[in-house]
């Protein structure tokens, strides 16, 4: 099971993406109360938070280019000496009390940036780090590392806000971010064609990643249905979730229900170390049911026995999901275009979600918070059933070496759902 853990590229990688999950799960928790210390309003919180979101979604796809240009190592290095600064600004005007809303969304535009940066190349790097029988375990100890950082993070951001202040914990965002950078420069892969291929433009590289992306049924299926799936969950667990709990079970009782969502990502994960099936995708998308399970408690019985197991659940699926898409991208898109790839999958899975969030309270205080959550929950089996209806999903084999993932095969050589002489594709995260 952790056989990719006697690479040391492939160590060096997860433990500088652990490194810098767990900054990045302690800085919106500062940032949260160093804007709420500034001004007390949520919607300055909202503009700084907003901001960042925007520039990440517009800077991705640039993202993508640039780590199949550049060596991906290069590009982790220099967006974690980036952030390292951007952060470190943050904290220094925090803690001099000089900061302004205008500063604070300057610089948390440009982290916004740093991570468009950052995330395509951090996941095309993991399959350059372990032989390709290697693959599916790699991304499942990745994700248990993050994980395990996320929660981790989230607890001491909250002890160094309550015990010290935000501005520290937005320096130790800061210093995380120097640390995986120097992590991050010890991942020695050998040059890949990303390195060494031909010079276009920007958009003509653009191009090439889009048609990688239309050109496999099975990549903008999953793509398209989490579109949906995460503008649902964003607004009926990240917003309409805390307002039903705040009149039911109570805030530290919801905390316990999110607990459970993190640990069963952590069980998922171990089980998806040893889980071995011939269409890995198919159960991967199909374990995404499981979501459907926590709005459905939400709306008919919230109570901490139905939602505790119930999250627990989700979480389990939702790992399953992730080990299971980030393999079959690895295994099906060739390396030199996986980051371009990796870019519209993320685009696409995140761009609808600020319109959940929005969209979520007008809807429940028209038809009520049950009725809302109901249809929610409708929503995510209907998405994961329309992922299930395409016979692509439902018949991608873990990768085989005629898919062309190494880059050798003909574009569209092998691998389901690529029209006959398209170049092979994305799909999302």
């Amino acid at each position: 099971m952790f056989a990719p853990l006697r690479h040391a590229a492939f160590r060096n990688l997860a433990l500088g993406r652990l490194i810098n999950m767990l900054g990045n799960s302690i800085a919106p928790i500062a940032l949260a109360f160093a804007v709420l210390d500034l001004t007390g309003s949520v919607r300055d919180l909202g503009l700084v938070v907003g901001a960042r979101s925007l520039l990440n979604a517009v800077f991705v796809l640039f993202g993508g280019v640039l780590a199949d240009r550049l060596p991906r190592r290069v590009v982790l290095v220099g967006s974690s000496l980036l952030g390292a600064l951007t952060q470190g600004a943050v904290a220094a005007l925090v803690l001099s009390g000089t900061a302004t809303i205008p500063l604070l969304l300057a610089l948390s535009a440009a982290n916004g940036v740093v991570s468009a940066l950052a995330q395509p190349a951090a996941a095309a790097l993991t399959p350059q780090t372990v032989p390709r029988e290697l693959i599916q375990p790699a991304n499942a100890i990745n994700r248990l590392g993050i994980n395990a950082a996320m929660i981790g993070g989230a607890a001491l951001g909250g002890i160094l806000v309550a015990a010290v202040g935000p501005g520290w914990g937005l320096a130790t965002d800061a210093v995380t971010f120097a640390l995986a950078g120097l992590v991050f420069a010890r991942v020695r892969v050998p040059a890949s064609a990303a390195a060494a291929g031909d010079r276009r433009s920007i958009l003509a590289d653009l191009r090439v990643g889009w048609s990688e992306f239309v050109g496999r049924t099975w990549l903008w299926v999953v793509v398209l249905g989490f579109m949906v799936l995460n503008a649902v969950l964003a607004g009926a667990v990240n917003v309409l979730g805390p307002a039903v709990a705040d009149g039911t079970i109570g805030r530290s009782a919801w905390g316990v229900v999110l607990a459970a969502e993190a640990a069963g990502m952590i069980v998922g994960g171990l089980i998806a170390l040893r889980i071995r099936v011939r269409r890995l995708l198919l159960l991967g998308v199909s374990c995404m049911f499981a979501e459907a399970l926590l709005l459905f408690g939400l709306a008919l019985a919230p109570r901490v026995l139905v939602l505790v197991p119930a999250a627990m659940l989700a979480g389990l699926g939702v790992e399953q999901f992730a080990v299971a898409w980030e393999t079959s991208m690895a295994q099906h898109i060739p390396a030199d275009r996986l980051a371009r790839v990796y870019s519209y999958d993320i685009l696409g899975s995140i761009i609808a979600i600020p319109l959940g969030q929005v969209v979520v309270g007008p809807v429940a205080a028209a038809v009520g918070n049950r009725d809302t959550l109901l249809g929610a929950a409708a929503l995510v089996v209907l998405s994961v059933l329309g992922m299930l209806a395409s016979r692509d999903v439902r018949r991608l084999p873990v990768g085989s070496p005629a898919d062309g993932a190494d880059g050798s095969a003909p574009p569209g050589g092998g691998v389901p759902g690529a029209p006959g002489g398209a170049d092979p594709v994305s799909a999302p995260a």
